[in-house]
């Protein structure tokens, strides 16, 4: 074999193999999917339950619970052989979260699901921010109101046209007097982006409910947030939940002493399950600390060959689904002994961490029922909405909380970020302004709780934990310890977000049925199989055994076009379907101009190494500029086009360069093989 045919074989080599790893994933999910299926259909059968609800259960980790609290006596099943269900439901599912992200994403046009378009009410969000309003001001916004429905016209270019009419000037209601009515809107402009980002934080903290892996959440233009909830048709209950008021708690962290009792009361349970209560168990350790300070000796082992057949974790009998494997957990060997909980957990600079191998496992346990009757009623763990990374490792940390918050978001008036002085020069911090009644209330909780710290919870999760350094009567604080100013950003929104200066209203809505999509993945798939059949057929009737190769070329081109939606993350959608017919068509384009051209060097009497030489030299200029020019059109239309146009552009473009490679790259390397290995006096073309 020749050297350049080397490279490109190692080269071809490679991507096959790069293309096949990457779309394993995709086709594991599919089977496990499938398995999936049944178990929901079981439990639902089984309880008054919906799948969307077991859906947002199985996401928070107490399914379990909600299944003993929902389950139908007379339906078939027992509450235990249901919780079979749940517990092979559990171990599938945490396969399916490991494998989604790394599996072809589809599109709402071919998996069903809910799309929401909210737009910020802008007429609401002047009325809240306006200084001293009266009813001129709300018969002027009313007139905005109107003329913004009846035709589509830019909200402050109409508010300065509705009050210029009415003889009103911008700076009665909005900025100081000094104002010009330019400097006023650009004022108000940012005040709705400021909305619209706020707004945008609630909604990721919300969809989490629903225990969507892949939602969309998404800014379109200035005051629009598109949401996309594949496999969510419930669109009644995603409107209840987006469209609440964000909960924003400041609940105190408990006591070091109540945490090491916690600790050591779920280690207990846990050894009593792994002992199935059938011998009297030992208080777990003296310490529970006992997440020290040290190198953990962490053995990567499965649930069922850790916690034994009684476990709360465990998957009871006849519940494991074929062919599905244990999940596994990163254990701390030198302690699990003695104490099981703990060796679930790291020690992050004197807080609990759990690595997030381990974070449903941990979410599960102090979920369950028999944890949850072990702890104190006033106490409850909470995990921090981000993981921190150490080394090749990330742990969210987990905190043991006190249950009923101090004060709630409706307390904060605004939060900003600022470059700090003094001790944090050059650091970003939030400063935070309360209302009087919250300047009270926070006077009174700093000054009892100082030296301890305060876990700011958006929706049950933590974004912050500042340490209260002194009483603060002034209703002003400032939060510190901000990795960097992106960081501070996201803390300020939440804070902000508490209290939403202008509601949101649905302006589309659309639910895309599961059947709807698998007609249209039946439908598409079946497209796809028909060109692909057709361009086959054509191919060997016309080329027969180079058509052959160029079929195989064809293949191989699908595989790579599949693996690269994969391996970057793209969403596959209906107009993407279509892109991949119509490569399917194009693909072999490249190779019918080489077989022309070779066709024409051996009507001229050269040999047949000199005739596929001169016909892959000859013609790779044209196919280089046709496929050029169409992948210029791809780009434009994806960089410029909306989601549909974009689908299209994005495959199209994929599989004019994969086609680039399988036609030019792979089949020369298989023509040069067979000419090299044999002597071939004859070309079937």
């Amino acid at each position: 074999m020749r050297k350049n045919n080397m490279f490109k074989t190692i080269i071809s080599i490679l991507v096959v193999s790069w293309s096949v790893i990457v779309l394993l994933p995709t086709f594991q999910l599919n089977q496990q999917q499938k398995r999936a299926e049944n178990y929901y259909t079981d439990i639902e059968g089984n309880t008054s339950l919906t799948q969307n609800d077991v859906k947002a259960a199985l996401s928070a980790g107490n399914l379990e619970l909600q299944v003993r609290d929902n389950h139908v006596e007379g339906k078939g099943k027992t509450v235990d052989e249901v919780v079979e269900s749940v517990d092979g439901l559990i171990k599938l599912d945490e396969k399916i979260v490991e494998n989604e992200p790394k599996s072809i994403k589809r599109g709402l046009d071919l998996q069903g699901g809910t799309y929401l378009v909210y737009e910020v009410d802008l007429p609401q969000l002047l009325l809240n921010v306006a200084k001293d309003a009266d009813v001129k001001l709300d018969n002027a916004l009313l007139i905005i109101r109107q003329r913004i429905q009846a035709e589509d016209i830019d909200f402050f270019e109409t508010l300065q046209l509705v009050f210029a009419e009415e003889q009103i000037r911008l700076n009665r209601y909005f900025g100081r007097r000094s104002d010009s009515d330019d400097e006023i809107v650009d004022q108000l402009k940012k005040e709705g982006e400021d909305a619209v980002e706020r707004t945008l934080e609630v909604l990721r903290n919300r969809i989490d409910q629903f225990g969507v892996s892949e939602p969309s959440i998404t800014k379109q233009g200035s005051q629009r947030i598109v949401v996309e909830l594949a496999g969510i048709q419930d669109v009644g209950r995603a409107k209840s939940i987006i469209g609440t008021t964000a909960l924003l708690e400041f609940q105190m962290e408990s006591d070091p002493e109540v945490a090491r009792v916690v600790l050591n009361e779920v280690n207990r349970v846990m050894k009593k399950q792994m002992a199935k209560g059938d011998s009297p168990v030992s208080d777990a350790g003296s310490d529970s600390t006992a997440v020290q300070a040290r190198l953990r000796k962490d053995t990567e082992i499965s649930l069922k060959d850790v916690f034994g057949e009684s476990s709360i974790l465990e998957e009871t009998d006849g519940s494991n689904a074929e062919g599905s494997a244990d999940s596994t957990v990163l254990v701390d060997q030198d302690v699990f002994e003695d104490r099981p909980f703990d060796a679930l957990l790291a020690n992050l600079g004197g807080d609990i961490a759990v690595p997030t191998k381990n974070v449903r496992t941990v979410e599960r346990i102090i979920n369950s029922p028999e944890v949850q009757s072990a702890l104190p009623q006033e106490a409850e763990f909470l995990l921090f909405n981000r993981a921190s990374r150490i080394g090749e490792q990330e742990y969210y940390r987990l905190y043991l909380v006190k249950k009923e918050p101090e004060f709630t978001g409706s307390l904060v008036s605004n939060a900003t970020v600022q470059m700090g002085s003094q001790m944090q020069a050059g650091k970003a911090v939030v400063s935070m302004e309360l209302t009087g009644e919250g300047a009270k209330v926070f006077s009174r909780v700093t000054g009892a709780n100082v030296g301890k710290r305060m876990a700011i919870v958006l929706d049950g999760k933590i974004v912050s934990i500042p340490n209260i350094q002194e009483r603060i009567p002034s209703g002003r604080a400032q939060i510190t310890g901000m990795a960097n100013i992106e960081e501070a950003k996201d803390l300020a929104i939440v804070l902000r977000a508490g209290a939403l200066p202008a509601p949101i209203e649905v302006i589309e809505e659309r639910t895309v049925g599961p059947s709807l999509g698998q007609d249209s993945i039946t439908q598409g798939t079946n497209s796809v199989l028909l060109g692909l059949a057709l361009v086959v057929i054509f191919m060997v009737v016309y080329y027969r055994l180079s058509g052959l190769i160029a079929n195989f070329a064809l293949f191989l081109n699908l595989v790579i076009i599949m693996a690269v939606l994969a391996g970057f993350h793209a969403t596959l959608t209906l107009p993407g379907v279509a892109g991949i017919i119509l490569t399917i068509g194009m693909a072999v384009d490249a190779n019918v101009l080489i077989f022309e051209r070779i066709r024409e060097e051996l009507r001229l009497g050269k040999t047949v190494r000199a005739a596929i030489d001169a016909g892959y030299g000859r013609a790779f200029k044209t196919i280089l500029d046709a496929n050029v020019t169409t992948l210029l059109t791809a780009l434009v239309l994806y960089q410029f086009g909306t989601g549909p146009i974009r689908g299209f552009a994005l495959t199209l473009s994929i599989g004019i360069l994969a086609s680039m490679f399988t036609a030019i790259v792979i089949t020369r390397i298989i023509f040069d093989y067979f000419t090299n290995k044999m002597t071939v006096k004859k070309l079937s073309i």
